[in-house]
């Protein structure tokens, strides 16, 4: 299992944006890409401009997928004239993990 965590600061006043495109994303994973296990994007409660994606993939071509898909093109499209700095990418092999249902 591999996965990726990102940590995307966007410039005051764009976080709907950022919100809405990240949500796109997840709704494009959720509908195409099945061996995409898991998409999820939080909101910092501290600092409404910083979101993060943790990401779940079965493998290496389907990370590969996911990240050459139109809808990572058509997010990036939307997030780069809106970004405040680099996202931070950091790309891992999983070797634990531990679910539960929301509460």
């Amino acid at each position: 299992m591999l996965t990726i965590t990102a940590v995307i600061r966007v410039k005051p006043g764009h976080q709907a944006a950022m919100s809405d495109a990240l949500s796109a994303v997840a709704d494009h994973v959720r509908r195409h890409e099945p061996q995409t296990l898991g998409f999820y994007v939080s909101q910092d409660m501290t600092d409404p401009c910083v979101f993060t994606t943790y990401e779940r993939f079965v493998d290496q071509a389907a990370m590969d997928r996911h990240n050459q898909s139109a809808a990572v093109a058509h997010f990036f499209g939307i997030a780069k004239p809106i970004l405040e700095g680099d996202v931070t990418l950091v790309t891992c092999r999983e070797i634990c993990t531990r679910e539960q249902a929301a509460a």
